[in-house]
């Protein structure tokens, strides 16, 4: 598969998968006898592994890192897990902050949806989730 249909079934650009290849995230990519990128099927899961990685905002370091590791074999594998064990817990705090962000996006909408509701001018809401007394304007 061309560089152009992987990037158009990923909706990555090329650019993207020359620099992913470039900084390691993904192996290096076998080329046809003209030098042009012949993307197999295990890098086809390598692409769809980064992305969804990235997506979920894991860093290109750890990334790296772990294909680096994973291109050493089997013995690396505990090492690999830990990658991704720390990740997955940086991504857990990710989610509660977001969590909170939604919290407080729902309770301002809600305090937009009661003040119209009442026919009040928008402009005086509180801006702080846990004190309803210190309304001011946003």
């Amino acid at each position: 598969m061309t560089i152009a249909q992987v990037s158009k079934l990923y909706g990555l650009s090329s650019d993207t998968l020359r620099y992913y290849e470039r900084v390691g995230l993904l192996p290096a990519v076998g080329r046809t006898s003209g030098g042009v990128r012949n993307y197999s099927d295990e890098d086809l899961r390598w692409v769809e592994f980064i992305k969804c990685m990235r997506d979920a905002g894991v860093s290109v370091e750890a990334l790296s890192e772990y294909v680096r590791l994973a291109q050493q074999g089997p013995g690396t594998a505990e090492a690999r897990r830990r990658i991704l064990i720390e990740q997955r817990t940086d991504l857990e705090k990710r989610m509660e902050e977001i969590r909170k962000t939604l919290e407080r996006l729902d309770f301002k909408i809600a305090n937009y949806d009661s003040m119209l509701a009442a026919g009040l001018k928008a402009g005086n809401v509180c801006a702080d989730t846990t004190d309803k007394k210190s309304c001011k304007d946003g």
